[in-house]
């Protein structure tokens, strides 16, 4: 049994530290292979030897022979790990919302069929009504 019983606290020992998260970014990107991690992230290449294998370890990443036939072997999301993506993409829109100024330039995430900025990412209630912090409690489990 795990000592810490907020699931908030046991996401962060997984994913929480800057590296693992930036490479679970990269690969909802299509960035596959140690290499093209490496230079996309500029991180050295123990620590993104030791946080891939943590990704892996955790069953968010896994390894594949590369797709192209070489010898490389490359890195793919894993349903668990493409179960990520709403929180990629709320961290993303709170740091666009939050951490550019005004007119300056950053990036987007945009549907592809639309080409428009996807909606914000906010927890709604079975109605579909906004559910703002103080509507909400931590109930603890027995």
């Amino acid at each position: 049994m795990h000592a810490d019983s907020c699931p908030v606290a046991r996401c962060v020992d997984v994913i929480g530290d800057r590296w693992s998260l930036l490479i679970v970014r990269d690969a909802f990107d299509g960035v596959g292979r140690f290499g093209d991690f490496q230079r996309s992230l500029g991180v050295a290449r123990n620590i993104l030897a030791d946080r891939l294998r943590k990704l892996v370890d955790a069953g968010i990443l896994q390894p594949r022979p590369a797709s192209d036939g070489t010898a490389y072997q490359e890195y793919v999301l894993t349903p668990r790990g493409e179960s990520l993506f709403p929180v990629v993409v709320a961290l993303r829109q709170w740091g666009e919302r939050h951490l550019f100024t005004r007119g300056e330039r950053h990036s987007q995430l945009v549907d592809r069929r639309t080409g428009r900025p996807i909606p914000l990412m906010a927890p709604t209630a079975k109605d579909g009504s906004a559910l703002p912090p103080a509507a909400t409690e931590v109930r603890k489990r027995p």
